[in-house]
């Protein structure tokens, strides 16, 4: 099983980046997928979430409406595109795959905003 992130790096405030997450190893289209991050100092937090068929999203308060949760299911692929981003959405994003009793993370990528 195998989750890798990817799209995180530097960016300035108000800038846009689009994190992707590759996943093998299991059947991608039975998984409920997250995204979580983890801040300097604090816990990890949940950031958005989609379900397995239909796509529902659900979105933390602090990332609503700039931050937007999709999943290719033919490709194996979960995406975070995130808008407007802050100082406060600097941290290490780390992809999740859910199926109790099964649970899944990638190694994280890396978005800094600073500028």
């Amino acid at each position: 099983v195998q989750l890798v992130e990817s799209g995180g790096g530097l960016v300035q405030p108000g800038g846009s980046l689009r994190l992707s997450c590759a996943a093998s190893g299991f059947t991608f289209s039975s998984y409920l997928m997250r995204w979580y991050r983890q801040a300097p100092g604090k816990e990890r937090e949940l950031v958005a979430a989609i379900t397995e068929i239909y796509g529902t999203t659900t979105y933390a308060d602090s990332v609503k409406g700039r931050f937007t949760i999709s999943r290719d299911n033919a490709q194996n692929t979960l995406y975070l595109q995130m808008n407007g981003l802050e100082l406060e959405d600097t941290a290490v994003y780390y992809c999740n795959a859910r199926r109790l009793p099964y649970v899944y993370w990638g190694q994280g990528t890396q978005v800094t905003v600073s500028s």
